[in-house]
């Protein structure tokens, strides 16, 4: 994971070789030569994920006019606006990743994939329930992915199914991200985030919690906080980007998930392809 972005860019190495330092072990090694147990251990993940994104923003000649970012995703979006440090940014992934690995640990819960349903059937399947299920992520017209308790879940994912959709299926997670089940590391990540200094963005930053654009270092670590609890509101993000102008969406990170939501959000929008060094 990033190993060719690391020997082809100077830049990128630096980058890399310094998160050891940051985190206080060999994650370069683990993203280069661990097996698939390490790479998904949360700890390693979500850093792993900033590393790759920031380095790659970093060496990649691209003059965005707005960013975001998915989920964890903002926290690379925010240090490419140059709100916070590459290495302030690696030290709060870090904590946040530890913090909602407890968080899980503490209480068992899980996540499921809705599609084929209006968003306010889901919202009322979900309230409808005698236990803890909220919308985690919008991810575009017709995709939900619901969080809550394990019983919650089972409960509105058999609701889901009756009332037709094409899909109502439990994701491999062991935690309900994005719903309150994860106050206690939203509590634990606000001291880090508070510690931080958060500078005024060169370009908005679309946060996940408002979907539209701040630029005010207060109010960005404010939705932050809120942004572990808060549903991912990635299509609004998305659909308000293009509403304010943006005619071009690049995508920088390992992968190119955002692309396909983005294509299913509106259709029209030019993107471009994945950046590859």
């Amino acid at each position: 994971m990033g190993q060719d972005l690391y020997q082809a860019s100077a830049e990128a190495k630096a980058m890399f070789d310094a998160a050891n330092g940051i985190l206080g072990f060999d994650i370069v090694d683990t993203m280069f030569n661990g097996s698939a147990e390490d790479l998904t251990q949360t700890s390693v993940t979500q850093p792993a994920i900033y590393i790759h994104s920031v380095a790659l923003a970093a060496v990649t000649e691209i003059e965005g006019e707005m960013v975001a970012g998915h989920s964890l995703g903002e926290f690379s979006a925010l240090a490419a606006a140059g709100v916070l440090d590459y290495a302030d940014g690696l030290k709060l992934v870090s904590i946040r990743a530890n913090a909602m690995q407890k968080a899980c640990d503490a209480a068992p819960s899980t996540m499921a994939a809705i599609i084929g349903l209006e968003n306010d059937i889901v919202e009322q399947i979900c309230a409808e329930i005698d236990d803890i299920v909220v919308p985690a992520n919008y991810n575009s017209p017709g995709q939900i992915v619901i969080s809550g308790s394990i019983s919650g879940i089972d409960a509105a994912v058999a609701q889901a199914k009756a009332a037709g959709a094409k899909l109502a299926k439990i994701l491999s997670v062991n935690g309900a991200f994005h719903s309150p089940l994860m106050q206690p590391a939203a509590q634990e990540l606000e001291a880090g985030i508070r510690a931080a200094a958060f500078n005024v963005p060169r370009v908005p930053v679309y946060q996940n919690v408002t979907a539209v654009a701040e630029t005010d270092p207060a109010r960005i670590q404010d939705n932050l906080v809120a942004q572990l609890t808060a549903p991912v509101r990635w299509t609004q993000t998305v659909e308000q980007m293009i509403t304010d102008g943006a005619e071009r969406f690049v995508e920088l990170g390992p992968g190119n998930v955002l692309q396909g939501l983005i294509k299913r959000i509106n259709r029209k929008t030019v993107r471009e392809g994945k950046q590859t060094i």
